[in-house]
């Protein structure tokens, strides 16, 4: 008798596929000596509970979880099916398979082993999947080893201008602060000079308001005196702010 029809609905439906690891396979090692884990999702479409097992040909090589089980009406489950390092062998390919069995439980179970124990042959309903290693092709090969290269390339980059940004902080503490306390000096004296040289601006304009004309050439003196002093004020303004910006310049280095 044919056995009925299976009731889960499987994805994948007809392969498991295992895909090595690229950057072993770059490395000249077995693209499967790490775990590689694939997933299987089996879902219920009925109004009943269904039990599952899922078996395999070569049991020593994969861990399956869970590997049975209820799957209540209108639910799924998704089981991982994890495939063991090996020593890859293209031969193999073909030979790994995997079974998904299941019956319909029935409304008064209380135990599933049992249920499986006493099931009638034509109640058991199975899918068959086979196993496919995938090997990385050789454009995504070398697609990989060219990310590697920006990857390192922006990294090296990175690390540069991290030096950069990080060279003020390798000034010793003491220098950075008697550089800080002279700059802050010279910024007061450049504001002492500055009210200085508006109030000889304001005597001045005063000075001149009240001069007549007649009294223009016996003022002269005092005047050009006054000019003097302003235009050595100047200078020393100017002075002062070449050296500011000479230290403040010395700081952004």
């Amino acid at each position: 008798m044919a056995r009925p029809e299976q009731v889960l609905l499987l994805e994948p439906q007809h392969e498991l596929r295992f895909r090595g690891d690229i950057s072993l396979w770059q490395n000249k090692f077995s693209p499967f000596t790490d775990v590689v884990t694939t997933t299987l999702k089996l879902a219920n479409p009925t109004d009943r509970s269904v039990c599952f097992k899922v078996k395999t040909t070569a049991p020593r090589r994969y861990c399956v979880r869970p590997n049975s089980g209820v799957i209540d009406a209108g639910t799924s489950i998704n089981v991982s099916v994890m495939l063991q390092p090996f020593d890859y062998d293209p031969n193999e390919k073909s030979k790994h398979k995997f079974m998904v069995q299941s019956l319909l439980a029935p409304p008064d179970m209380t135990d599933t082993e049992g249920v499986w124990k006493d099931a009638k042959p034509e109640d058991l309903m199975d899918s068959k999947l086979r196993c496919v290693f995938e090997m990385p092709a050789e454009n995504e090969k070398t697609h990989e080893m060219e990310s590697n290269k920006i990857s390192s390339s922006l990294s090296k980059s990175e690390s540069s201008t991290l030096s950069m940004k990080s060279m003020p902080s390798s000034l010793d503490d003491g220098e950075v602060k008697k550089i800080m306390e002279e700059c802050k000096r010279l910024q007061m004296e450049v504001q002492r000079l500055r009210e200085e040289n508006k109030q000889i601006r304001e005597d001045d304009g005063l000075r001149m308001r009240k001069s007549t004309v007649m009294s223009a050439p016996h003022s002269s003196p005092a005047v050009r005196v006054k000019e003097e002093g302003l235009s050595a004020r100047v200078i020393a303004l100017i002075v002062l702010f070449f050296v500011v910006g000479v230290i403040v310049g010395k700081l952004a280095l």
